[in-house]
This record gives C-alpha cells, structure tokens and sequence, in this order.
C-alpha cells in the first residue's frame, strides 16, 4: 500500500506531464488529437483506479503467495531468468485477461472505460477500471508459481509492465519498421481502440504483439482504413465513475426485463453486446452503425467552465498526493481513514464531472462531497492528520475551498439552466 503510493508520487506527476507535452505538441503540429474535457476526463478516471489499487479495494480470488507455497516444482535461481519469467507470465496472462474482457459480456464492464474515449491520446490510456472487485488474474500466474518465482519478483514486474503500456497510446508515432513485428506499438495498438469493423476485437496483446500473432488475433493498421476510436455503444458522459457501470446497469436491466428463464442466465457470459431478442425489440439502445458519420460527444462548455475543470482537477491531484504520501501516518492514526479519504476522492470525481456533463444534479452532488469533507474534519479534528504535517491552515484553506466549489458550481448549474432554457426557446 505504502510502496505503490510513493511509485505513483512520481508516476502521476510524469504521465501528467507527458499528457500535456502531447497536448502542446499536437498544437504545434496542427494535429490536436487531445480534447480538454476529455482529457480532464480521462485523467479524473486514472485518479479513481489509482485511489482504488492504493487502499486495496480489489480482492484477489486467491493470493499469488499461496500457488507459489503449494504449487512450487521447481526453483528458478537466476536473477535475469527470474525476472524474464515473471514478465513472460505475467504479459500471456494479460493477454487472455484482455481478450477475456472484450468477448465475454459481463467481463466487459471492467473495461469498457478504457475504450470509452472517443480520441485516441496519452490521456486515454489512463482511463481504467475501478469495477474490478474480485480479480481472477492470479490464476493466469500459475506457472510463474510452479517455477517458485517469488511474490516480490511478481510485485515488481506487474506494475512495470502495466506503466510500459502508457507510450503507445498516442496518433504521434507512426510505424516502427522491424519492431512491429515483436512489440506492441503504437500503429498495433491504434487499432486495437479502432471499432471500425475491420479492427474489432484485434490486437490484445500488451507488450508482445507475439500473442496474437500466435493466436489468431492481429490485424496490422492499413494505410487505407483510418481508425475511427470509441465504443458500439457511446457513453455519452464525461463521468468515469457512471461508465465504469453502465454495461453493467444494461445487463442487469436486461436480465430482469427478458421473459426467458435462459437468457437470464445467457446475457451475462455470451459475447459482449449480445441482448435477448425481446430485450432488444421493446428496450433498443444507441448505438453507431456507420463509424465515419457520427457525433462525438461533446456538451457545451464555456472557457469558464473549462478553467474551473482545471483548478477542480488540480485541487484532487494534490488530494490525492496528501494521501499517498502520508498513507502510512493516515493508517497509523485510524486505518478507517484511508477508505473515508478514497469516498471523499470518488465524490469529487462525480461531482466535477456531473457538472462538466452540464447536469443539473451537479450541485447535489458538490453539496454530499462538501458536507462529507466537513463530517470528516469534524470526526478527525482536522483534514486527516495534516495539521500536524503542514499546519491548522490546511483546515481552514479546506474549508474555504468547500465554500468556493458550492457557490461556483451552483454559479455554472443556474447558468446552463439559463442557456438550456434560450435554446430550447430559439428552437421552437
């Protein structure tokens, strides 16, 4: 917990930056693949599955040091070979981890948020699961136990090879010559996002392309078939926490709704999209069926708005930074505190996003995280220990900053009220 709170201290800081340098470079280029709000999106979900993995919130089925004690046949005493086992491992489990969350429907409610931008950036790739409770993946390391690679090795590899996926999500970097045929680039990857129907369901693989080249599963991007980047079924939301449900909402819903004692238990394991037939004639949704002719989402947003995004998001970057670094004064004074603090970041997700959706039930949203702010200060006697780290300021800056966010998110919600109203009035 402590460990991959201080990694993210510098890996946040370094993805935010190199997010920024594509946005500046697409500038100069006169190739802006970076939208603003989705990006703020984009990096307000990377802020929710990061809060999640730090204060432990997905359960692994069964832990990794468990197959390693009972499994163990043999022990791999090299260092270098250790280490190129665990990745080998760990990037053919994650190969099957992915494709398993694109072809089965209920599995892909953990990762229709990655693909729920409708660019293609940096920013995107930070966009991942915070639905993912249980996590079935240690079983994929099987062998890597049976080889008695040790808990520690495993620990290690994971994140790097999750960290090395980053590059590659950009429209920047053309192809690769000679590496295309080995590792996962950029091009490779551009067409995994694409959901032209050429490119559906290709190129799973996260940093040996060798998987699906393996398996069946590559396509290589063609010259004459641009990627067109998003989902079959748009989310129409800036909100990562609502698109980290809503698969999940649609087939719930449609499990209750079908008349087929069969599909109830169909809907969740066939493959991802698939609805009952009586589902789909009385309850259709949205979807595209022309990828080159549609509109991407895109609600109206003044430079204001814009601006107060950024300063929200500046305000959760440095939460979140107070939590990482201080994780370990935070459990020691009251473990609970740790999983307050992560609702307190959820909230203000929500609420900053419901309001760049221009909802009108932003404000209730910035009224529970501000009123679960003060309830916070109150129970611990400050804003979680950081009196006694920086000074009583913080409380009262803290304070002050509940009062400004109310007023300027009602201050925007009566406003797009307003401009709601004269349009629908220019309208008619």
């Amino acid at each position: 917990m402590e460990t991959y709170g201080k990694i993210l201290l510098i890996a946040i800081p370094a993805f935010l930056v190199l997010v920024l340098f594509e946005k500046w470079y697409g500038w100069y280029k006169g190739n802006d693949t970076v939208r603003n709000m989705d990006m703020i999106s984009s990096l307000s979900s990377g802020i929710t599955n990061v809060t999640k993995d730090v204060v432990y919130l997905t359960i692994p089925i069964i832990a990794y040091e468990q197959f390693a004690h009972y499994l163990q046949i043999y022990t791999v005493t090299t260092t270098w070979v250790t280490y190129l086992i665990a990745f080998l491992v760990i990037d053919f489990a994650g190969y099957w981890t992915h494709r398993w969350n694109h072809e089965v429907n209920v599995f892909w409610n953990i990762h229709i948020i990655h693909h729920s931008s409708e660019e293609y950036n940096l920013a995107c790739a930070l966009r991942q699961s915070i639905s993912l409770f249980l996590n079935p993946f240690t079983f994929l390391l099987i062998p890597a136990a049976m080889l008695g690679i040790p808990e520690k090795v495993i620990a290690t590899v994971g994140p790097l090879q999750l960290f090395a996926q980053f590059w590659y999500h950009t429209r920047h970097i053309n192809k690769m010559g000679v590496l295309e045929k080995v590792f996962v680039t950029p091009s490779h990857h551009r067409v995994h996002h694409a959901f032209n129907k050429e490119y559906l369901d290709k190129n799973y693989s996260q940093i040996l392309i060798i998987w699906d080249r393996m398996f069946g599963t590559f396509q290589a991007e063609r010259d004459d078939l641009p990627p067109v980047y998003g989902i079959t079924r748009p989310v129409r939301t800036w909100n990562p926490i609502r698109i980290n449900f809503v698969h999940l909402w649609l087939i719930m819903k449609d499990c209750w709704r079908t008349n087929s004692v069969k599909d109830k238990f169909k809907v969740w394991f066939m493959p991802t999209g698939w609805r009952p037939a009586d589902v789909i004639e009385k309850y259709p949704v949205e979807k595209i069926d022309d990828v080159y002719h549609f509109d991407k989402y895109d609600p109206k947003a003044s430079t204001l708005l814009k601006i107060w995004s950024w300063v929200q998001l500046i305000i959760l970057l440095l939460t979140i930074s107070y939590l990482f670094s201080h994780i370990a004064y935070i459990k020691q004074l009251h473990l609970s505190w740790i999983y307050i603090y992560a609702g307190f970041v959820f909230l203000t997700v929500f609420a900053m996003t419901e309001l760049m959706d221009r909802h009108p039930g932003a404000i209730f949203w910035e009224l529970l995280k501000n009123v679960y702010g003060v309830v916070c200060i109150l129970q611990c006697g400050d804003w979680f220990g950081a009196n006694a780290v920086y000074g009583s300021f913080v409380t009262t800056a803290v304070y002050v900053y509940f009062g400004i966010s109310t007023l300027v998110t009602a201050y925007f919600v009566q406003r797009h009220k307003q401009e709601d109203r004269g349009q629908l009035a220019y309208a008619n």
